[in-house]
Order: C-alpha cells, then structure tokens, then sequence
C-alpha cells in the first residue's frame, strides 16, 4: 500500500509540475495580491497621520472668527488647508478644487464672524440671567452653515470623518467667543490668553489601547491583516489546479482504468490530498515570508507572527485540508474542465466575500451576515486574527477551528458520494 501511495504521489507532483498555469494562479497572483492591497490599505490607514487630506478653504468673512475656524480646522492634524480667493462661487469653487487638487472645499459665509459673536453674546446673556445677574438677551439668527464642497470618489466613512472634525472646529470657535462674551460681561475686561487655553484645552487625553488576549501589545497593523486574509484565498484557489486535474482523469478515463488495476482509487485520492496539501502549506510559508522578510524593504509594516506556533501550524493545515477537500468536490461534480474553472473561480469569489475576507464581517447586516457561518474562509479567518491580532493561543481559536474541520468532512463525504454515485470507486 505505501509503495502504491508513493507512487501516485510521484505521478501526481510531476502532473502538477506540467500546469504552469496552475502554478502561476497558485502563486504568483496572491502574491501579487498581497502586496497591492497591502500597499493601498497601508496608504489608507496613513492618510490621516502621514498623507494628509487637501482642503481648500474660501473665507469670505473679514472677522477674527474666521480666521480662527481656519487656524482650529489646521490644528486638527487631517487636513493640508490651502486658501482660496474670497470671491469664490458654487462653479469657480469646483474649478479651484481641481486646480489645487483639492479633496475637500470650506466657503465661510461673509457675515460668519458677526453671527458667531451675536449668537455668543445671546448665549453669554442667557447664562448670565439663570445665575441671577443682569445681561442682555437679544434675538439672533442661526449662524449660516457652512458648505463643504467634497470630491465624489471620497467614501462616505471619510466624508463622516471631514465632517466631524470641522464640527468640533466649528464647535471651538463658538464656544470660544461664548467664553468671552460671559467673562466680559462680568469682569468687564477681556479674558486672559492663558485662561482662555487652560479652559477651552482642559480636555481629558485619551487612550487607544487594542484588545488582547495576552494584555498590552503592539497595535496591528495593514499587514496583520491582509497576509493571513489573502493566504487563505491563495489556498484555496488550489481549485483551479486541483479540480481541472480530477476532471482531466474522469474525460480522459484514466478512472476507468484504474479499476482494472490491483489497487483503488482511493489510494489516488489520497496521494492527491497529500500532494495539494503540501503545496497549500507551500504557499503560506511563502507569503509568510513575504510579509517577515520582504515587506520591510518595500515600506511595509513586516508581519509580526503569533507567539503561539504550534497553533499558527495547525490552523494553518487545517484551512489547507478545507481548500484541497472543496477542489476535490468541485472536480468531481464538474463535468468539463471549464465548469470547473469557472464555477470553482467564481464560488471562491463568493465565499471569501461572504467570509469576510473582502469586507469585514461585523460590518454585513442580515442574511449575508448568517451565511457568513457557512463559509470555510470566515471560520479560518477568524481563528488568524485572533492569532495574529489579538495574541491568542490553540486554546482561543477552538470554536474556530471545529466548524472549519466539520465543514472539511462534510466535504469529503460529500466527494465519496459523488465518486461512488458516478461509479467511479
């Protein structure tokens, strides 16, 4: 039997050896995969704190609370504010953006400065009367809102974000004119600079601190999270390889005779399994690599791999024998070598989608978020970051790891129904 095993295994590398597309789809795409969406959504994390976000500002107010909406909004660290001409229109405003190259537009309306300050000296009277002291208490309008002209291809997440963040701007300079209306009123000399900071900057710091399961450790970073979501596509796309070879062997009859032989098909199928297993573990000690060793010298976060090895590797076979079982389904049930090429291509798509390879899962809503369960990608995600996020341990990724390895023999069962239904063992 291990000579029988042997040899399958021998034929089955040198078969694989001849797929040079195979091989090319196996390896050479996730890798080039890895690296560019890596590089993007690395350029996208460092947005804020390193490329920052053009803005063009129109001022047509001619007070101080203008000037200040403008030093508060450059405070903020987001932005590169670049200044427009105050005669700016809807249409010349566009025009600006696009010669500045400008993501973002700001227009202060002309009578800003003046609203604010009538607005705080109202809020400022008001405040005055409820502690029993006399101030006035005029009527005023809404300060007029400000237009922010953005460009289309910015997301709505980073639209929110401009948002927020010109809100506490504008935020800012209200309260500051309302800090000094009231300490005007009852001092009646003009506020202090230094108190007028320590009391509009005596905000409490925060801390950004990433959950784990082993304390305080290292934010993660575009790396952690791509290398591990793009091995597991890379692992699976062993489809293409694995299931156009089963196929090849049923057109060609080379099941039929096997029968004729002292041996079973079995004996194949598992020399298939061993052979395409190995090559899925290949292709993550490549990418692994990738992220350790090469990532640094392009200006990547390198990849910091988990303190838990021992799970890293069976998470790791696991997800491999998942990907190899559902190659050998696909090519059992396909009839022709393009059906199983393109539904195998196409189902992969679909499962890493809904598996939250793609999008995140915690951001799908409904019945996408229930089928998430059914995909083998979702539960072999999961169990990576809780390894390389959240410093988690064999112990961590069990609930993990159990619906992966069902999923994987219910594959197989599925593939031995499929093989004796077509009376091919």
């Amino acid at each position: 039997m291990m000579f029988k095993l042997k040899a399958t295994i021998i034929k089955d590398i040198r078969v694989l050896l001849r797929d040079k597309v195979g091989i090319a789809l196996m390896f050479i795409m996730p890798i080039i995969l890895v690296v560019v969406v890596t590089s993007i959504q690395n350029s996208t994390f460092q947005l804020i704190s390193k490329n920052k976000l053009p803005i063009l500002i129109c001022n047509k107010d001619t007070g101080q609370a203008g000037m200040q909406l403008i030093k508060a909004i450059d405070k903020i660290g987001m932005f590169k504010v670049l200044k427009a001409g105050a005669d700016q229109d809807e249409k010349l405003m566009a025009d600006a953006m696009h010669q500045k190259d400008a993501m973002l537009g700001v227009v202060i309306p002309a009578d800003f400065s003046a609203k604010v300050a009538a607005k705080s000296k109202n809020i400022a009277g008001k405040a005055l009367k409820s502690f029993g002291l006399q101030g006035d208490s005029v009527k005023v309008g809404e300060v007029d809102p400000l237009n922010i002209y953005y460009n289309p291809v910015l997301q709505e997440s980073m639209r929110l974000s401009v948002e927020g963040a010109v809100r506490s701007a504008l935020q800012l300079v209200e309260s500051r004119e309302t800090l000094r209306s009231l300490y005007f009123s009852i001092n009646e000399k003009q506020l202090p600079e230094k108190l007028e900071n320590e009391m509009l900057n005596n905000n409490a710091a925060i801390n950004e601190i990433p959950v784990s399961k082993e304390g305080v450790r290292t934010a993660p970073n575009s790396t952690q999270h791509n290398v591990p979501a793009w091995t597991i596509f890379a692992m699976f796309f062993v489809v293409i390889s694995l299931g156009g070879s089963v196929v090849r062997e049923k057109v060609s009859g080379s099941f039929i005779r096997l029968k004729t032989l002292p041996t079973n098909y079995m004996v194949g199928l598992v020399s298939k399994q061993v052979v395409y297993l190995g090559v899925t573990l290949l292709q993550a000690a490549v990418i692994f690599s990738m992220g350790i060793w090469l990532f640094p010298f392009i200006g990547l976060p390198a990849l910091n791999l988990p303190s838990d090895l021992l799970a890293l590797v069976v998470v790791t076979v696991l997800c491999g024998w998942c990907a190899v079982s559902y190659a050998l389904c696909v090519g059992v049930f396909a009839q022709t070598h393009e059906q199983s090429n393109g539904f195998g291509a196409v189902s992969i798509v679909i499962l890493s989608t809904i598996g939250g390879l793609m999008v995140p899962s915690f951001a799908m809503q409904g019945m996408f978020k229930s089928a998430a369960d059914i995909s083998p990608m979702h539960w072999a995600i999961q169990a990576y970051y809780s390894l390389f996020l959240e410093g988690g341990k064999l112990g961590d990724v069990v609930n993990n790891i159990i619906p992966l390895l069902l999923i994987t023999l219910v594959l197989q069962f599925i593939t031995f129904l499929g093989l004796r239904r077509k009376n091919l063992i």
